[in-house]
């Protein structure tokens, strides 16, 4: 039997590289394979947990769809829907949140987090949280448990939610027997942090990105302000432990690889790596660009993708929250 991939992404922010090396591109080459069931879903709901600009929220939204497209989901071939689209999540959301402890949520990252900044602020520590902060990870498994999922392909520091989402599914299995799956997550080990501009990681909160479809001129300049040591162009340089060459990479030929892997041990000047990496990068994401930029002019097109590939959605997760509710003990 084939399994079923599994990916969302909330639209709280441009997509950069991080996502998509991170997250998109292995789900993408996964759903490339026989093997495997793939749906693809917009993570609105989960991101009014700190976005409340409904104008910018949806325009982000579409931004995500638009995305998954424009790098080559086939809609057709995969189901590719809008969470908010689908009500038996949040109706399984309930559920699985009265089979989860809080002692669960209190351990939770994003959480513990934001408690540890406002300790470190001599705030209150639950300051700044909302009710849907503290209860992501149980729509998260939601998300997941629905689908009955077998792999999640996540960033390492969503591996936590994944786990959860497991525990969250024994806790139910353990009471009404065998109903959901245990899902495993998947992440790129050698991408599991890819460094931002300043050499951290690669995020929106810490204002270091490279958005994904930025124009020509712009990821020129965004390349140039990557941070790198002061070896001189002649110093032979270890690309493994280079973030230009960590970047370059993902984009680049194996052949291409190669070539800057023997440029980098016989010396290299930074200013020329940079060069070397807008133009990877430039040349791949030129045609995905035009499709992006297509897409965004046309909301009404992303509209008509995702309520049909909600309707996919639904088929597929109607069925077992009606055993969900059936065990629990709802007249169906």
């Amino acid at each position: 039997m084939k399994q079923t991939v599994l990916t969302g992404i909330k639209p709280t922010g441009e997509i950069h590289l991080g996502n998509y090396i991170g997250a998109i591109k292995p789900a993408l080459e996964l759903a490339k394979k026989n093997d495997y069931h793939t749906a693809y879903f917009v993570a609105d709901y989960h991101a009014l947990t700190k976005f409340h600009n409904a104008e910018e929220f949806k325009r982000l939204s579409y931004g995500i769809a638009a995305t998954w497209i424009a790098l080559g989901l086939d809609p057709t071939k995969a189901i590719f829907y809008r969470q908010s689209d689908v009500p038996e999540i949040f109706e399984l959301n309930w559920i699985l949140a009265c089979f989860t402890s809080k002692g669960l949520m209190n351990r939770a990252h994003a959480y513990k987090a934001l408690v540890d900044q406002n300790h470190q602020n001599d705030n209150d520590q639950d300051f700044g949280v909302n009710m849907g902060l503290f209860t992501y990870p149980i729509l998260m498994a939601a998300d997941i448990l629905l689908f009955q999922s077998d792999i999640v392909p996540v960033g390492k520091d969503q591996v936590q939610h994944v786990e959860i989402a497991r525990d969250i599914a024994e806790s139910f299995n353990h009471v009404y027997g065998e109903t959901f799956k245990l899902p495993t997550y998947q992440i790129q080990e050698d991408t599991a942090v890819l460094p931002g501009l300043d050499g951290r990681k690669m995020s929106k909160s810490y204002n270091n990105t490279i958005p994904l479809f930025v124009e020509p001129r712009q990821l020129q300049k965004l390349i140039n302000k990557i941070q790198t040591d002061s070896l001189p162009p002649e110093a032979p340089k270890d690309p493994d432990t280079s973030n230009l060459f960590l970047l370059y990479k993902e984009f680049a030929s194996p052949s291409e690889v190669q070539e800057m892997r023997e440029r980098y041990l016989t010396g290299i000047g930074w200013g020329e790596a940079k060069k070397e990496l807008f133009q990877v990068i430039n040349k791949f994401i030129q045609e995905p660009r035009e499709k992006y930029n297509e897409l965004m002019a046309s909301p009404e097109q992303l509209d008509e993708i995702l309520l049909e590939g909600a309707k996919k959605a639904r088929e597929v997760c109607i069925p077992l929250l009606k055993e969900v509710k059936r065990k629990v003990g709802f007249t169906i």
